[in-house]
């Protein structure tokens, strides 16, 4: 038995790029976009021309049919029918200026390979949702394509056009050709209001204050941890392997077995002791032990740029006992008693909390809070100070945590304040794609044959 409407549209523009109407979206179940059933056509006409390449009314009836597999309810009146077209055939008009704009652009480029590799892909994931076969070829059959091999000639054409516009986009984009607009509050409200439908709902989440208590280790034990870092810093500038050295000493779980590599940061990533070191030496350098809230800090700057570093370290932390990690736990009681006495949570937040933790969260999912969390907080109510509960870290230093729980907010709609920093940014682009196509339009030719016929044979 055929899957109706499971026939995929393949490709889209890239990931927060806008996709003019008429470039394929992407769907789950969307249908191929040649018609299927009974449906009756007059004689396909042009309706529009790009450059040398002509739009036809077909091209506008496919747009529309993947836009209602996608769920799209056409019209009813003949003016709302004929806006649609308009809006589809405008849409495609700005897909082929694009795709001819790549084509013209020697940078751009999309290989045989890419595309045969694409198409592949798509066949096999919808293959795969049929048991045989004649339900496959079936399927096709009923959206437009007589064979497979027909299927795939279609499905190659649509992800070379898409890859075009996809790679033009990114071109544009890095050597800074396409610069944001900035939207006024009108047009961020009025995109939010066109996309609310479209959104899924705000999870419960929660906001919250903490104060980490690190174990503090004793002076001895920062002495000795010095002495080491101090002694592999003298044997990398006699020449010893920055590599095999962190893979020996250091004490860096996430960068240890990469030769202490960190890879390329920008200012704010690191706690600020690591920073001014790593942003002030030279590359090869090796530095002097650099203490911060982690221990000792052996650092070789790779490569620079005038904003970012490619660096690697090697991390000597010193040891702490049995008795530190209880003095830890001490002082976290004693701090919670201060709060529940009056205490400002905010200067007890700064004489006590660790600096390389973060000092508050706003709108975490309660979802998606760590495990030790979720287990001491995810319950607690707005306005509470949470006891002391452990974080454990690595070579027995358990850190405690002293959460104040500030905002509780229940799983509801999304509001236009939870997203108005990502639809000032997506919109702001879009405006900028909308420029470019403009001046495109300026500079090609398009001619705009009539209006498409009507399209109430389609509902």
């Amino acid at each position: 038995m055929a899957r109706a409407g499971l026939i995929l549209l393949p490709f889209a523009l890239a990931a927060g790029v806008l996709a003019p109407a008429g470039a394929q979206q992407p769907a789950d179940s969307a249908a191929a976009p040649a018609p299927r059933g009974d449906t009756t056509f007059t004689v396909d006409r042009i309706v529009a021309v790009v450059g040398t390449r002509p739009i036809l009314a077909s091209q506008v009836d496919e747009e529309i049919f993947s836009r209602q597999a996608q769920g799209l309810q056409l019209p009813r009146t003949p003016e709302a029918i004929a806006a649609l077209r308009r809006q589809v055939t405008e849409g495609i008009i700005d897909s082929e200026l694009l795709i001819q704009a790549a084509e013209r652009d020697t940078a751009v480029k999309v290989t045989d390979q890419e595309v045969a590799e694409g198409v592949e892909q798509q066949v096999k994931k919808i293959r795969s949702n049929f048991s045989t076969e004649a339900e496959y070829a079936s399927e096709l059959r009923k959206a437009g394509f007589q064979t497979p091999d027909e299927y795939r000639r279609w499905l190659g054409d649509q992800q070379r056009r898409a890859a075009l516009q996809n790679r033009l986009i990114e071109k544009l984009r890095g050597d800074g050709s396409l610069k944001p607009v900035i939207p006024t509050e009108r047009e961020m409200r009025e995109y939010f209001a066109s996309q609310k439908g479209s959104l899924d709902k705000h999870p419960a989440t929660l906001s919250f204050r903490q104060i980490v208590i690190p174990p503090q280790p004793s002076l001895e034990a920062r002495q000795r941890a010095y002495q080491l870092a101090d002694s592999i810093a003298r044997e990398l500038r006699q020449g010893a392997d920055f590599a095999v050295a962190a893979k020996r000493f250091s004490m860096d779980s996430a960068s240890r077995e990469q030769g202490g590599s960190l890879n390329w940061f920008r200012r704010g990533a690191m706690v600020p002791e690591f920073e001014r070191v790593a942003f002030g030496i030279k590359p090869g350098v090796i530095s002097d032990p650099v203490e911060t809230p982690f221990g000792y800090h052996v650092i070789q700057v790779e490569r620079a740029q005038p904003a970012e570093v490619q660096a690697r370290h090697i991390l000597i932390m010193p040891e702490i006992t049995e008795a530190e990690a209880d003095s830890a736990r001490r002082l976290a009681d004693i701090i919670v008693s201060a709060a529940e006495a009056g205490a400002s949570f905010d200067s007890l937040q700064r004489l006590y909390h660790d600096k390389s933790e973060e000092r508050d969260a706003r709108e975490v999912p309660v979802t998606k809070l760590p495990p030790a969390y979720a287990q001491a907080i995810a319950g607690a109510e707005e306005g509470s100070v949470v006891p002391p509960f452990p974080l454990e870290g690595a070579n027995g230093r358990t850190k405690y945590a002293i959460v104040s729980v500030t905002a509780r907010r229940p799983e509801g709609e999304v509001r236009f304040e939870d997203v108005r920093d990502k639809i000032r940014s997506q919109l702001g682009e879009q405006l900028a794609i909308r420029r470019y196509l403009d001046r495109l339009r300026k500079s090609s030719y398009v001619e705009i044959r009539g209006q498409p016929q009507d399209i109430g044979s389609l509902q």
